[in-house]
């Protein structure tokens, strides 16, 4: 009998692989006691990434969530991991020192034992202070890899990296093969490295199904020396998610490595459970795409995380393209044209843009950049026409140092718009901020929390912790459930003509989208609201939110200008309009004199905030949206004059 092998099931990144959502605090806490019964997990992956914001994202305090998922398993002697984006955090730009100092002491606090940090340029400065920070908390630090395959990333790399974390003192290492791309025996030298060197610090393998190598890659390394693999299990298995924890135990056993057994009755209650809550909303969420395995993935090595989430973006960007398409008198594009296009430029993007490894937030920005290319060329504009603020500054250096050298066409184009690169530690780009949420929460009246967890969550996601605290997110969600399930129930129900043979339907008994705008009540935390949702051809692929009893947004200022006076600006990409990124900002309001070339607002689309820029200077006349609406491309942002 060889040595033993533990598994971790990683829960949350079982559902992130899948699609946009994950489940709810209540459908946590009645998963939970099967897991555990199970009996063959010594870790659960419980939160981290994109968990806290999808919570907020549905009206849920993740604060809540946390403690109450973590709590069955603490009591059951199982440890809990969450994954830690260094710099960035929770979410997807930079986070002030100050907040990810506290960012560890409330996860401590509600019951988190372990910290997988990963810096996704894989630069070690970033990482450094989440390793002081956890230990500091009381937290296993385990820092991570992130795997891709490139000329630059070699095993001399990956090792030389791993060395500097433990030096710096790191108690785990991670291998985040975060795309399933890194070939197998590669993976297992870097492995029998590390090792060879430090026998005592544990290495933890995570990794995608999506291109086909992992169950081959799961082998090698434990050949070599690991000793904790990543599962998930059906049906969230397989396609964009991980290896099932069936055909990882049953090949580990036949090897001869000590494993642990499993309750297969417990396990086909989590299985129904997990398909219990799909069926119930999360499944409206996930692409039937998702379940397939992929060899196209080689090339473009994007994250089953985040190929969860593309399916459904490409659906809107995809609308977008062909409405410009019909425009201008064009062949419609199907989805798998348009995902071969974006394969094809991500190929061509990422070596040019320094080969950041393609993990969040970085692949999303590879992704993000290449498929503006592709939608931008579609319509006959150039290449780079536009880049968002944070893909910027990841070209300049202000998240961390690029592994390989940016193409001249990018230092060029850099320089030609006047910015700057920057050497220096990038945190020091990012100010203290707690401060400012604290000051930002009293005139509010709004409780820090317990452990200041409810100041954390603030500081980490304003614009998000704001929709929550108001009601607006729960209302948005619940009718963009309500408006999916009725074009669930309606799809392949075409209406059937009436003759002779077959007469048409009663109007009582057909299954017909609605025409106009519906009324509906949505209870948010045991108040009623009005809600009217948009079906059909609308002029944005979310619905119509209209709370009649949320509290309501602040009425654009108005001057002496006739409404809509002077140039509109228009959206350049469907999104969500804000005004500002962060609390802290001060907004443009009607009045204002601004500048060709001054920052108006912003489109958040694919995770990051595209800033929209005035074209041409003069006074605001007009703002036709409210933070946190649904815009389409070339809707009316704001005039002026």
């Amino acid at each position: 009998m060889k040595r033993e092998i533990k598994f971790s099931l990683v829960f949350r990144d079982m559902w992130q692989s899948a699609g946009k959502y994950v489940p709810t605090v209540d459908q946590l806490t009645r998963v939970a006691p099967a897991i555990i019964e199970m009996g063959c997990f010594a870790r659960v992956e419980t939160n981290g990434g994109g968990f806290e914001q999808v919570n907020l994202l549905f009206g849920e305090n993740p604060n809540k969530a946390v403690r109450e998922w973590t709590k069955p398993f603490h009591a059951a002697g199982i440890q809990t991991h969450m994954l830690d984006r260094a710099l960035n955090g929770l979410r997807m730009s930079p986070v002030p020192d100050d907040v990810r100092q506290l960012f560890y002491k409330v996860k401590k606090a509600q019951g988190t034992d372990i910290a997988r940090t990963f810096c996704g340029l894989n630069d070690v400065r970033n990482i450094a202070p989440s390793i002081k920070y956890a230990k500091e908390a009381g937290m296993i630090s385990q820092c991570s890899l992130c795997i891709t395959h490139s000329p630059v990333h070699t095993v001399e790399y990956y090792t030389k990296m791993a060395f500097e974390l433990i030096e710096l003192g790191a108690d785990e290492i991670c291998i985040k093969d975060m795309a399933g791309i890194g070939r197998p025996y590669t993976l297992g030298r870097i492995v029998a490295n590390i090792k060879e060197k430090y026998p005592e610090i544990p290495i933890q393998y995570h990794s995608h199904a999506g291109p086909g190598f992992n169950v081959a890659s799961i082998m090698e390394v434990c050949n070599a020396g690991c000793d904790y693999i990543d599962v998930g299990m059906e049906p969230l298995s397989w396609g964009t998610g991980h290896a099932d924890l069936l055909t990882v135990q049953a090949m580990l056993k036949d090897a001869g490595y000590k494993v642990p057994e499993i309750n297969m009755e417990a396990y086909m209650k989590v299985r129904a459970l997990v398909q219990e809550f799909m069926d119930d909303f999360l499944g409206l969420y996930i692409s039937p795409k998702n379940r397939l395995m992929n060899s196209l993935l080689i090339g473009p090595g994007l994250p089953g995380g985040m190929m969860g989430s593309l399916m459904a973006d490409l659906e809107k960007n995809l609308e977008t393209i062909n409405k410009s398409n019909i425009k201008n008198n064009k062949p419609l594009m199907s989805q798998d044209q348009l995902l071969i296009k974006l394969f094809d430029e991500v190929a061509y993007v990422w070596p040019r843009v320094g080969y950041p490894p393609l993990v969040t937030p970085f692949s999303q920005y590879v992704k993000n950049l290449a498929l503006m290319n592709v939608m931008q060329m579609e319509k006959g504009k150039a290449r780079w026409s536009m880049i968002a603020d944070d893909i910027w500054d990841m070209i300049l250096g202000k998240a961390g140092r690029l592994p390989g050298p940016l193409a001249p066409e990018i230092v060029e184009k850099a320089k030609a718009e006047g910015r700057q690169f920057f050497e220096g530690n990038p945190q020091d780009n990012y100010p203290d901020a707690l401060d400012k949420y604290r000051k930002l929460m009293n005139e509010k009246q709004w409780e820090v929390g317990e452990d200041e967890e409810e100041l954390f969550e603030y500081a980490m996601h304003p614009a998000q912790y704001e929709a929550y605290r108001s009601g607006k997110a729960k209302v948005e969600f619940k009718a963009d459930v309500a408006k999916r399930k009725a074009e669930k129930a309606n799809a392949g129900k075409p209406t059937v003509p009436a003759t002779p043979a077959a007469p048409a339907p009663a109007p009582a008994a057909a299954l017909t989208m609605p025409t106009t705008p519906q009324v509906m009540t949505v209870d948010v935390n045991g108040q009623a609201y009005r809600v009217t949702v948009a079906f059909g051809d609308t002029n944005s692929t979310t619905p119509e939110v209209k709370p009649t009893a949320a509290p309501a947004p602040t009425a654009p200022e108005t001057t002496n200008a006739p409404a809509g006076a002077g140039k509109e600006v228009l959206s350049p990409l469907e999104g969500k309009f804000f005004l500002i990124k962060n609390a802290s900002d001060t907004p443009v309001k009607v009045g204002d004199v601004v500048k060709e070339g001054d920052v108006l607002c912003y489109v958040e689309a694919m995770k990051t905030y595209n800033a929209v820029r005035a074209e041409f200077g003069g006074t605001i006349t007009a703002i036709c949206l409210s933070s946190g609406d649904a815009v389409s491309e070339d809707d009316v942002l704001m005039t002026i004059q």
